[in-house]
């Protein structure tokens, strides 16, 4: 067994243990009348307060204080909202409501998540003094979108295309516990002991390697795909 299919087997195990879990949550939003759509749409919201957290951060920092509480909301806020993105699609499997357009609108508002979220983290580390650290969040958010567009033009040419290891759900882990991360450790550390922003820089660095590497290994699997069509 290689090393892919070894990483598929623990991620499916660890999904259908997560499902196990929020089973029951979802069977209440569906007794209340909840939608797909409507779940999604909460997601977005939330990571739309994640982002304009890290934003405040951004505009309300100074070397003194770099808003390490804001950062640690932020990154709370990631965690818990982006759970809507497993809630919907079983919201949908198990209430009956799957759509073509339910899928298309999920998939439209991941991006626009991953978006907003890694775009004020680049805002953010910018304003606080980190230009390099910026730049590296820039290529996760150029690696995160192109993971995302192999996908979608693989499939429209009829192949299946899920290979690679940084795909959404590693990613939204990387990106919340980074935050979580930075905020605890610079609000409780003193900075001249350890500079917490490394945290939030190194977990950007870890999504810009590792989904670029995705989004090419993923261009390769179409090609031998592709061999032998004209």
């Amino acid at each position: 067994m290689d090393s892919n299919c070894t990483f598929k087997t623990c991620r499916d195990g660890l999904q259908h243990g997560i499902y196990a879990v929020i089973d029951p949550f979802v069977r209440l939003l569906i007794r209340c009348g909840i939608t797909p759509n409507a779940v999604t749409t909460i997601g977005l919201a939330g990571n739309i307060a994640a982002a304009a957290l890290f934003a405040w951060a951004a505009l309300t920092a100074t070397a003194a204080d770099p808003r390490y509480d804001l950062v640690t909301w932020a990154g709370a806020c990631i965690i818990v909202f982006s759970l809507f993105d497993m809630l919907d699609g079983q919201v949908a499997r198990i209430g009956g409501m799957a759509s073509t357009f339910g899928a298309l609108y999920d998939s439209v508002l991941d991006r626009y998540c991953e978006l907003l979220t890694v775009g004020s983290i680049a805002f953010y580390l910018v304003e606080a003094g980190y230009p390099a650290g910026a730049l590296i969040a820039f290529l996760a958010m150029v690696g995160s979108v192109m993971v995302s567009y192999v996908r979608a033009r693989a499939e429209g040419l009829g192949i299946e295309c899920k290979v690679g290891f940084m795909q959404r759900p590693e990613r939204v882990v990387v990106t919340s516990v980074g935050a979580l991360a930075t905020g605890i450790v610079g609000l409780n550390v003193a900075p001249e002991r350890f500079d917490a922003m490394i945290i939030l820089i190194v977990a950007m660095g870890v999504i810009a390697v590792f989904a670029n590497i995705t989004a090419f290994a993923r261009v390769a699997h179409c090609r031998r795909a592709l061999s032998g069509r004209k």
